[in-house]
C-alpha cells in the first residue's frame, strides 16, 4: 500500500522559498499544503507555484492547524529555536534551516524534545549536496590525494554587505554562523577525527553600517594533526579559491565559476586534482540527482531508513562556531567545544 503524502507547512517564505516549494513539488512522498509569512507579497509568490496550498500571516495558527505533518522553518536564525520547540511539543516534525540554533544549549533541548516525542528535528544542510563539495569528497575518499592534512575553504570578495537580519549579529549570530553553518557542516562530514581546539578571529574595519565582522575566520585543529580553516570576507580584494585541499598524495583546489559574474556562489566550484608528479586535471562533477535531501526525509519518515544528515551533526558545527566566537573575543585563543562526536 502507498503511504500518504507528508502534509508540509513552510514557516517563512523568504530568499529560499521557492527553492523549498519545487523541492517539495518534485520529491514523491511529499505535499506543500500551507505557507506561513507576514508579507502579503510572499505569500502571492507562494501561490503563484502551489494554487491550492492554505496561506497564513500567523504562525501559530498554522502550527496549530492539524494540516501539516512537517514544518520547514525559514525564519532569521535567532528564532529557530522558539519556533522549533513549539512546533515539537505540538506533535510537528521539524527541518530548520542552518544553523540549528545559536547555542548548544538551545539545540541539546530541541533534540532532547524531538527524542522525547519521537519526532524528526533536522536541519536543511543542503551544501552537503553541492556538487563541487561531492566531488571532491569523491575524490578524497577514493585516495586520489592520499592523506589530506590541510583543508581550507572561502566565501566572500571585496563589497558592502546588505543591511538584511543576515549582517545583524545579533539575529544572525555573526559572520561565522552565516555561512560557517555550511561550510564548517562540509569539513566536519570529511574529516573523520576528533577536534581537539578551535580558535577564531572576527575583524571589524570598514563595513559600520552592519554589527556582523567584515572579515571572520575560524581555524580547527584536529587531533590527528589536520587542520582546517573557514574564511567568510567582506574584505577580500583578491578572492582566494573555494577551497584548498592539501594531501599527501596530491592536491584538490575548488576554483570560483567567474562565468557566474557577481553570484560565484551559486554556481559549483572548478575542481582541478593536482599530482605528486606536477600533472592536473580539472575533474567533471559527479552526477547527483535533485532535491536528495528531500528524498532522504521522506524516506525516512515513511521506512525509517537513516539520513545522512542528522541533528547531532548539525548541532557540532553550532558548538565548534560557538567556540570559535568566544575565542574571537580572546584574540584567537584556542578553546575547546564540546562536541557530540569523540
Amino acid at each position: 500500500m502507498s503511504k500518504p503524502d507528508i502534509r508540509v507547512g513552510l514557516l517563512a517564505y523568504g530568499a529560499i522559498g521557492d527553492e523549498h516549494n519545487r523541492a517539495i513539488q518534485a520529491t514523491s512522498g511529499l505535499a506543500l499544503t500551507a505557507v506561513c509569512d507576514t508579507n502579503p507579497d510572499r505569500l502571492s509568490a507562494a501561490l503563484q507555484l502551489s494554487p491550492g496550498i492554505q496561506t497564513f500571516s500567523d504562525a501559530n495558527q498554522m502550527l496549530q492547524s492539524g494540516e501539516i505533518d512537517l514544518v520547514v522553518v525559514s525564519t532569521p536564525p535567532n528564532s529557530h529555536y522558539s519556533w522549533a520547540k513549539q512546533a515539537l511539543e505540538l506533535g510537528v516534525h521539524v527541518m530548520l534551516e542552518k544553523p540549528m540554533a545559536l547555542t548548544t544549549k538551545e539545540c541539546d533541548e530541541l533534540m532532547a524534545l524531538a527524542a522525547s516525542k519521537k519526532l524528526l528535528l533536522v536541519v536543511y544542510q543542503n551544501r552537503r549536496y553541492d556538487l563541487d563539495f561531492l566531488t571532491m569528497k569523491h575524490l578524497i575518499d577514493s585516495d586520489q590525494i592520499g592523506e589530506v592534512f590541510h583543508y581550507e575553504s572561502f566565501v566572500g570578495g571585496y563589497g558592502k554587505p546588505c543591511s538584511f537580519w543576515h549582517s545583524d549579529a545579533a539575529v544572525s549570530g555573526g559572520a561565522i554562523f552565516d555561512w560557517g553553518s555550511h561550510f564548517i557542516d562540509q569539513i566536519m562530514s570529511i574529516v573523520d577525527s576528533g577536534v581537539d581546539f578551535v580558535s577564531g578571529l572576527n575583524q571589524k574595519r570598514v563595513w559600520n553600517h552592519v554589527t556582523n565582522a567584515d572579515h571572520a575566520q575560524v581555524s580547527i585543529n584536529f587531533k590527528d594533526g589536520l587542520q582546517a580553516i573557514f574564511i567568510n570576507s567582506d574584505l577580500a580584494a583578491a578572492r582566494k579559491p573555494k577551497f584548498y585541499v592539501l594531501g599527501t598524495k596530491g592536491a584538490l583546489i575548488g576554483d570560483w565559476d567567474e562565468s557566474a559574474g557577481g553570484l560565484v556562489a551559486d554556481l559549483p566550484a572548478i575542481i582541478t586534482l593536482h599530482r605528486a608528479d606536477g600533472s592536473s586535471d580539472v575533474i567533471g562533477h559527479v552526477a547527483q540527482a535533485p532535491h536528495s535531501f528531500y528524498a532522504s526525509l521522506v524516506s525516512y519518515l515513511h521506512d525509517a531508513t537513516p539520513m545522512s544528515v542528522v541533528a547531532e551533526q548539525s548541532r557540532d558545527v553550532v558548538a565548534i562556531m560557538q567556540a570559535a566566537e568566544e575565542s574571537a573575543l580572546a584574540n584567537g585563543a584556542p578553546v575547546t567545544p564540546l562536541l557530540l562526536r569523540a
